[in-house]
């Protein structure tokens, strides 16, 4: 799954109806990823348990520096798989 430029709660609805589509492989890009807030850590954190409830890793790729400061902020770091900034 490859998360848009743009995440912000305005369009989370749309990525997490991405999200629960047949196909995705617990793997996400955030290469892409620009303008985003506290809702692309709750998506990312969906998005991990549902790869586990599958059976699958979870593996996020391409997370820009300030998302992986955000989510060393809330202290979702280590759950995402992201090491310190």
């Amino acid at each position: 799954m490859r998360l848009p430029p743009t995440l912000t709660l305005d369009q989370a609805g749309a990525a997490l109806r991405a999200l629960g589509a047949e196909g995705f492989d617990g793997a996400v890009d955030a290469s892409q990823l620009c303008e985003f807030d506290t809702s692309a850590l709750a998506l990312l954190l969906q998005a991990k348990r549902q790869a586990l409830a599958r059976g699958q890793r979870f593996e996020l790729h391409g997370a820009p520096p300030k998302l992986r400061q955000l989510a060393q902020l809330y202290g979702v770091d280590q759950l995402l798989g992201l090491g310190p900034v």
